[in-house]
């Protein structure tokens, strides 16, 4: 079945493909990020690229925009050799990319932002603004698009935006669009109606290189899918020929038959030990409404899903890092104040962030200070903090930890990802948490690090707390004793031990899978269907 949609797309009395991409290759020092991909977009067509993080999805998005040049292989657009690299202008006319993060500036109008730097006819022309504003009608009318073109862009809807910078990309004369997860901040209407009007555009002849963690989608919206694995190219295939195991095994590399179920060696916690962390009916604006989740003493539990799940933003809510429209949390029976960092901490609440090098790390301090900054109160009387008191704190952090570094006094920016991811685990286990709340703990560390990182979380399990592991990495939620999934800010699907890559990976992205293996998932009362759509 491999390939048979590229073979269709360039067979003879078919147009030349909008964008074909053959051999290429990408590393960045010891990283292999592509290796001897390809993908090949015929015109008017909606072309889904799909894979699990790492596969070189984002790798080969910069090629095609020209912000990466390849180290081999070659680029054609509408049959004719990629422009030069750094042709800004050249490469515009041939393709378009609409990120997950909009590039709309909000302080400037919708005709401003359609033709940001060609407001005018030359560079010393005064602008025009009753012309910008008929140019910017013409062009929403143009391709449908019902936006005010005075209006500021801050007051459009997310999916508003994504139009005008649709429309802004067709304007440089480009063809060919990337749409990288173009429905993350969208609710199931929005989605549909961005749908209905991508169609309206293949119909003129657009063509689309849509990127989504939402599987579903891609049976709803293309004709073509491409899977990438391990950097690698893995199958070229029409959708309706593809179904969806079939398609979460070419992503994972694994099926049902032959995947080894996932275990976890340490003792199951008791089903009647006391819970040490209860959310219950929470909502965040945006991201979860009535959500419902417990920890047991002694357990660790893994909370997946994909971009947009709202998995990261209720692992930080525990936190105290965002507040809740209504519900509650609380940690060992105390009730945490949401949208307090101060009242988490008094709870009992560990934290390692996201982003460590964002959230995690103060880079101008030294080991010392970044391990103890949630510990300040222990380090001397009255407030103050002795110097020795925190050397001798950090040095009993950097032997648990393994921290390697010449000394606590080292600045934290002279250590690898995996030891400054290290510091910031020691700091959120500096307070002897009650519960150990992990996002995405080992997100760019090495495998050694990785392991050892996931094992001492383990332990904070083994020793009677409670942690819980925010991740969409499969290799992070194999230590966890339950693994419950969100997907677009609901609970949809909880597996306890003995879960196998391809029904957690279908549960993530939306998508139900056959009924091998259901026994080890119970799907909650709040969905069993993917999306409700």
């Amino acid at each position: 079945m491999a390939d048979t949609a590229t073979a269709r797309a360039t067979g003879p009395g078919h147009p030349a493909p909008v964008a074909e991409a053959t051999g290429i290759s990408k590393r960045f020092g010891a990283t292999v990020a592509l290796r001897d991909a390809r993908v090949t977009i015929a015109p008017g067509e909606s072309h889904a690229l799909v894979g699990r993080n790492g596969a070189g999805k984002s790798t080969l998005v910069s090629i095609l925009t020209g912000l990466q040049q390849p180290d081999t292989g070659s680029l054609r657009f509408s049959g004719e050799p990629a422009p030069a690299f750094g042709d800004i202008d050249a490469w515009r006319s041939r393709v378009a990319c609409v990120y997950q993060r909009s590039t709309i500036i909000g302080e400037l109008t919708v005709a401003e932002n359609l033709f940001l730097n060609r407001q005018s006819a030359g560079a010393v022309q005064p602008i025009r603004w009753k012309q910008l504003r008929q140019r910017a009608e013409e062009l929403l009318a143009e391709y449908g698009v019902a936006v005010d073109p005075a209006a500021r862009a801050r007051d459009l809807t997310v999916e508003q935006r994504q139009f005008v910078e649709i429309a802004r990309a067709l304007s440089f004369g480009a063809r060919f669009i990337i749409l990288d997860e173009p429905t993350a901040k969208l609710d199931a209407r929005g989605i549909g109606r961005l749908f209905d009007k991508l169609r309206d555009l293949q119909d003129q002849g657009v063509a689309f290189l849509f990127i989504s963690h939402h599987l579903q989608e891609v049976y709803d919206l293309c004709s073509t899918v491409t899977v990438y694995r391990d950097a690698r190219h893995i199958l070229t295939a029409p959708v309706a020929e593809l179904g969806h195991q079939a398609l979460v095994e070419a992503m994972t590399g694994e099926s049902a038959a032959t995947n080894t179920a996932a275990t976890s060696t340490a003792p199951a916690a008791r089903a009647d030990s006391p819970e040490l962390l209860t959310i219950d009916g929470l909502t965040l604006p945006g991201v979860c409404e009535n959500l419902s989740l417990s920890v047991r003493k002694g357990e660790l539990v893994g909370l997946a899903g994909a971009a947009a799940s709202g998995n990261v933003q209720v692992g930080e809510a525990i936190a105290g890092l965002h507040r809740a429209k209504d519900g509650g949390i609380t940690v060992g029976g105390r009730v945490v104040r949401t949208g307090s960092v101060p009242s988490a901490l008094a709870a009992g609440v560990g934290l390692v962030p996201e982003d460590r090098h964002v959230q995690g790390l103060v880079n101008n301090r030294s080991v010392a200070e970044n391990a103890t900054l949630t510990v300040t109160d222990q380090l001397g009387p009255f407030g103050t903090v002795l110097p020795a008191r925190t050397r001798t704190f950090a040095r009993r952090m950097i032997r648990d930890l393994d921290i390697k570094t010449p000394g606590a006094a080292t600045p934290v920016s002279a250590l690898s990802g995996g030891n400054q991811q290290k510091v910031v685990v020691a700091r959120a286990l500096a307070t002897d948490p009650h519960v150990l709340v992990a996002i995405r703990p080992t997100n760019g560390v090495d495998v050694k690090s990785k392991e050892f990182l996931l094992g001492r979380i383990r332990q904070v399990a083994d020793g009677g707390k409670a942690a819980l592991i925010v991740s969409d990495e499969l290799d992070d939620l194999r230590v966890c004793d339950r693994v419950v999934v969100m997907f677009h800010g609901r609970v949809v699907a909880e597996f306890e031990r003995g879960w196998r890559d391809e029904q957690v990976v279908a549960a993530m992205e939306g998508v139900a899978t056959p009924a091998a293996g259901a026994a080890s998932a119970s799907f909650t009362a709040s969905g069993t269907e993917a999306h409700g759509r």
